[in-house]
């Protein structure tokens, strides 16, 4: 399912235009980046937590030459998965 997918799931479900349903779609979805670019957990009740990681600089090896290189930190994102959509997927 991709985006476009989940806008004719919404236009459907709220019998609301596309249009509506595209920028509805959007906003939460810049409203989820806004809030893990500000280091915050976006929360969506039964269905799961979106958050930042944040890896710590490390060495490393080049499997090709063996050579030791520097990795850097960086962030990533994490997504636990409510309750309600474990049991829906098992």
């Amino acid at each position: 399912m991709n985006k476009a997918d989940i806008v004719s799931v919404v236009a459907d479900a709220a019998d609301i235009s596309k249009a509506s349903a595209s920028r509805a779609v959007e906003k939460v979805f810049e409203s989820i980046t806004t809030a893990l670019g500000n280091g915050d957990v976006a929360s969506i009740a039964g269905f799961g937590n979106f958050s930042v990681s944040e890896r710590s600089a490390r060495q490393g090896r080049n499997p090709r030459t063996g050579e030791s290189i520097h990795i850097a930190a960086s962030k990533s994102i994490k997504f636990k998965a409510g309750k309600a959509l474990k049991d829906a997927v098992n």
